[in-house]
């Protein structure tokens, strides 16, 4: 069985391990920036940080056979503040005329925008190469798992949630957008403004442009990625999109990825989210999925959730004896669920 759960220090070897194979913006492969992930994320799920809207949480799908992670989401309060503000272009179109020569244009026109009281966030969705597209579903599990915890924390999160989604990218994992625009303005090669950005965004306020860009100066290949989702990205895309969120005609000013919001309230699986007490006795027939999550008795804030099949009889929730072992709960315990669609 596979376990949902929040991120230890213990697990700094396990996530090494991941980001050694995938090195990825979201799991990048440096041991300083992991530790620093896993102790914001322990402080955020334990109250240590005492702002809500500070904090971020990182989780691990955990095989319990081997104790091996094989992968990892996250959430962030708050994307956008006084101190780092949420940097972004707006996408619109300008039409342009002129009688004399009887020409008509359309432009898409990129518009940069700060907002220092921004939505919350979730991102940070990796699966280690083997485990894709297995019958577990793993990266659904991760991506889920983050509707389920907000649903149970309404009052910690911003009423909106922003996704960020991946562009397609060059094979050498250059971004077009980025050489066809930010280099130009910065100086800096992708990777090194991305990496840069994450503890320093006076940059980009400072030298980018105030003014409005028209992408007819980039090449038809810049400007064809838009608001385009990469392929590897598009499963995510889908899911997103069944569960409520829609392309608000913004994207990221390196990559040029698409942002994806929607209202908490308004995604589907916080509107189907429920609670229910866990009954006496094992359920052992198939049913309907659900996640399933917990709060370990005696542990503050260590968060558990499992996929596991569920009957319900009013308020009681009747799971297999192997998911209340996982979650660590017993009969009379609340326990929290959204279906797995």
């Amino acid at each position: 069985m596979l376990l949902l759960r929040d991120v230890q220090k213990t697990d700094l070897p396990g996530l090494k391990r991941l980001a050694a194979v995938l090195n990825s913006v979201n799991l990048p492969n440096n041991e300083e920036v992991l530790s620093s992930l896993i102790e914001r994320s322990t402080k955020s799920f334990s109250g240590a940080i005492k702002k809500p809207f500070d904090r971020e949480y990182l989780f691990v799908l955990e095989d319990r056979r081997n104790k091996h992670l094989i992968g990892t989401s996250m959430i962030i309060a708050q994307h956008g503040t006084r101190e780092a503000p949420h940097i972004a272009f707006q996408v619109t179109e300008a039409e342009h005329y002129s009688a004399s020569i009887d020409r008509h244009f359309r432009h898409q026109v990129l518009s940069i925008g700060y907002n220092y009281d921004g939505p919350t966030e979730i991102g940070g969705l990796v699966v280690d190469p083997p485990h894709r597209s297995t019958p577990d579903k793993p990266g659904k599990q991760l991506s889920y798992v983050r509707f389920l915890y907000m649903a149970m924390h309404k009052k910690l999160f911003r009423p909106r949630v922003l996704a960020e989604l991946l562009p397609p990218l060059m094979k050498d994992g250059r971004s077009l957008l980025w050489e066809a625009c930010g280099k130009k303005f910065t100086g800096l090669e992708y990777t090194e403004a991305d990496k840069l950005s994450r503890r320093n965004k006076e940059f980009i306020k400072e030298l980018f442009p105030a003014s409005d860009i028209y992408a007819t100066m980039f090449s038809e290949r810049a400007q064809k990625i838009i608001g385009v989702v990469g392929e590897e990205t598009r499963g995510v895309q889908r899911m997103l999109e069944r569960i409520g969120f829609k392309y608000v005609n913004r994207i990221d000013p390196f990559d040029g990825g698409p942002h994806y919001e929607a209202d908490l309230d308004d995604i589907s699986l916080v509107r189907r989210f429920r609670t229910a007490k866990l009954g006496e006795g094992d359920f052992e027939l198939e049913g309907e999925l659900w996640l399933a999550g917990a709060v370990k008795t005696g542990a503050k804030g260590r968060f558990r959730s499992v996929l596991t099949p569920v009957r319900f009889a009013d308020q009681i929730a009747y799971l297999p004896g192997p998911a209340k072992e996982a979650l660590g709960v017993e009969a009379g315990d609340k326990i929290s669920l959204v279906p797995f669609e």
